[in-house]
């Protein structure tokens, strides 16, 4: 779906100097796009997928199709990834293993929640913060809250050794930036999750990063992890973008690891939200999520994960004790200087355009266009 993307007010903050990738939708169909020294790139019949152009990398833009300066380019764009896998991390900070902790013992009712977390928060206090995830002080930790009755599913993959690792949305099918995001019609309570994504190639190297919206149902997923599917995968409920900023010596997995992603969101009632995701402290590292994302799988085209999120919104909205639930008409931002901004505006899934351009439709577009190399046996 394309966007409506402010190209000047949305762009990272030194846009000129960084090596970014994209996709816009041409007259004829999606393509690569690379920006290199400010100027855009169409890179399709050199790399069709983006896919394919983070395993050809480093890559002369020369040998694509100047698309002109990127701050006037007049192309509508698009999410940034399409053949990669989506996946994602959860419950990578220990304030969102207690919302997941208070989600689960809530069973989805928002009302419960306030009570819930007060508790849960002065029994366990700080010192799920302090702990390694399967270190012996976490397996002490363990020990302990299950002596209590407090032991949760969301608190062994937030301290134990395995991650949660999860897949948040078939391929081709996320949004970009400026494009409608989705929220379940039948859903009561849920909030955006503003996260920074890491784009992993074929040899599984994480090569650039990019901001991503793991759009949430916590009345859905509270009532049931088994849920998880139905909380996370729906229409136009994954956006991506605005752009992957390579990494180079300017942009490092280091700059991910020290960045502040904040979360802004804009009510059509006046409502206003703040939040900030600290991604210093993370739990585990984003290296080690690659690596637990890998573990004994294969990703032929790449995937992309996300990192999780420090945010969980508990600022009440509209009755005391029931925190905070997205509206029709939200307008969500989610920022950090060196990755730029994503803004998507809330609807419902149902209402949200319809998802069209599956792997059958986009290799017919590709090859129409000639774009598909044609093997020929020996």
């Amino acid at each position: 779906m394309p966007g409506d993307f402010s190209f000047v007010s949305d762009l990272p903050s030194d846009w000129r100097a960084g090596r970014f990738v994209g996709r816009v939708l041409t007259q004829h169909g999606p393509s690569p796009m690379l920006i290199v020294d400010g100027i855009a790139h169409d890179m399709a019949r050199v790399a069709p997928t983006v896919a394919q152009l983070m395993d050809q990398l480093p890559l002369d833009p020369a040998d694509g199709i100047i698309l002109g300066p990127l701050d006037s380019l007049a192309l509508p764009l698009l999410s940034p990834v399409d053949l990669q896998c989506i996946k994602a991390c959860g419950v990578t900070f220990a304030l969102s293993a207690i919302e997941r902790v208070i989600e689960e013992r809530a069973r989805g009712d928002a009302g419960a929640a306030a009570d819930i977390r007060g508790r849960l928060e002065e029994r366990v206090g700080s010192s799920i913060r302090a702990v390694v995830p399967g270190s012996p002080e976490a397996a002490a930790l363990k020990a302990a809250l299950i002596e209590d009755g407090l032991w949760s599913q969301y608190l062994e993959v937030a301290i134990g050794p395995d991650a949660e690792v999860f897949t948040k949305a078939p391929v081709l099918s996320t949004v970009g930036a400026g494009a409608l995001i989705g929220i379940r019609s039948d859903s009561t309570w849920n909030n955006p999750e503003p996260e920074i994504v890491l784009i992993v190639d074929s040899r599984g190297q994480a090569v650039g990063a990019t901001l991503g919206n793991d759009v949430n149902l916590r009345d859905f997923e509270g009532r049931s992890a088994l849920l998880l599917g139905k909380a996370k995968d729906n229409n136009a409920s994954c956006a991506l973008g605005p752009l992957i900023r390579l990494f180079d010596n300017g942009y490092t997995i280091d700059d991910v690891r020290n960045a502040d992603v904040t979360l802004t969101i804009d009510g059509p009632e006046g409502y206003r939200l703040e939040g900030i995701s600290a991604m210093n402290q993370i739990s585990r590292d984003p290296l080690d999520l690659v690596r637990q994302t890998l573990s004994e799988h294969h990703y032929p085209d790449g995937f992309v994960l996300f990192l999780g999120t420090l945010f969980a919104p508990v600022q009440d909205r509209d009755d005391p004790g029931r925190g905070f639930t997205h509206k029709v008409g939200d307008v969500v931002t989610i920022a950090t200087p060196r990755l730029g901004r994503l803004t998507n505006q809330v609807t419902t899934s149902k209402e949200a355009p319809p998802w069209t351009m599956g792997l059958g439709a986009f290799m017919d577009n590709l090859a129409q266009r000639g774009l598909l190399a044609q093997k020929v046996d020996a």
